[in-house]
């Protein structure tokens, strides 16, 4: 049985201890992308860790609440991660959008809120644009349906065609009254007020968890971790858990410097939920 790494800070070694005293009680929430499947260079080409399913399925049986919260659409997370008709996955939850799709294993029901405004005009208006600002070439982008990304990972000088669009992408979102996510060499335009600190709230309020992990590994994770900390605030435990660099070498400072634990990627987030499968396991027997 694997070790349980420590966690390097009080709140965090709370949170842990709370989840595995009073499982029942606990939540476990996880980005997709970087965090359970490794990062691509095209996200359709993306899958959940071979072991991320099977760890999942045995710690929710024993838990309140396991959930997926991603800026991908609810359907894609579903069908990339391998979650129709998982054993012990009943009651898994994908929050996808940002919380403005969900996706519930119980029933298959997906429910989404009405599309945002602006996204349509920003869609009409990125190829002209990106022509304009000399995009160089590898520069592409992804329709999210209700967001649109401008990736810059493929292209020669991924950093540099990074800073080169970020301006003119920030104005376009202005206009229309979106928003811009940065992430890895990719920045999305979207609605605001929608976030994944805002999602992982309510479904921790709805669910009753009184303790939770949350996964994450890109700057659109730091809204979560904040929404974790304020719990903590309000006498909610918390333990976060950082996604860093895995199979690509990259890793997000800001997302690494407030983890409680930093593990090696998807493998080594999964590792990390088995030990505690593990350990819940064996003190129930």
């Amino acid at each position: 049985m694997a070790a349980l790494p420590t966690p390097r800070t009080d709140a965090g070694r709370e949170g842990l201890a709370a989840i595995l005293s009073r499982p029942r009680r606990a939540a476990v929430a996880v980005d997709f992308d970087g965090t359970l499947a490794p990062i691509v260079e095209d996200p359709a080409d993306a899958r959940a860790h071979p072991g991320a399913v099977p760890v999942l399925s045995r710690l929710a049986p024993r838990l309140c609440s396991v959930a997926v919260v991603t800026g991908r659409p609810a359907e894609a997370a579903v069908r990339y991660g391998g979650l129709v008709g998982a054993e012990g996955l009943d009651h898994l939850t994908v929050l996808g959008a940002y919380g403005a799709e969900r996706w519930d294993a119980a029933t298959g029901r997906l429910s989404a809120a009405p599309p945002p405004p602006g996204v349509d005009a920003v869609r009409a208006e990125l190829p002209s644009l990106l022509a304009e600002s000399g995009a160089p070439p590898g520069t592409w982008t992804e329709d999210k349906g209700r967001a649109v990304a401008v990736h810059t990972r493929r292209t020669e000088d991924p950093a540099a065609a990074f800073e080169l669009l970020r301006a003119p992408l920030y104005a376009l979102a202005e206009r229309h009254g979106l928003v811009v996510e940065p992430g890895r060499m990719v920045m999305e335009l979207r609605a605001p007020g929608i976030d994944k600190g805002a999602a992982l709230t309510a479904h921790l309020r709805e669910t009753g968890a009184g303790a939770v992990l949350y996964a994450g590994d890109d700057l659109g994770d730091l809204a979560a971790f904040a929404a974790v900390e304020k719990l903590r605030g309000e006498g909610v435990p918390g333990l976060l858990v950082c996604s860093s660099g895995g199979d690509t070498g990259e890793s997000v400072p800001e997302v690494a410097d407030r983890a409680d634990i930093v593990v090696e990627g998807p493998a080594g987030l999964v590792g990390l939920l088995e030990a505690m499968a593990d350990s819940l396991e064996e003190w129930a027997g």
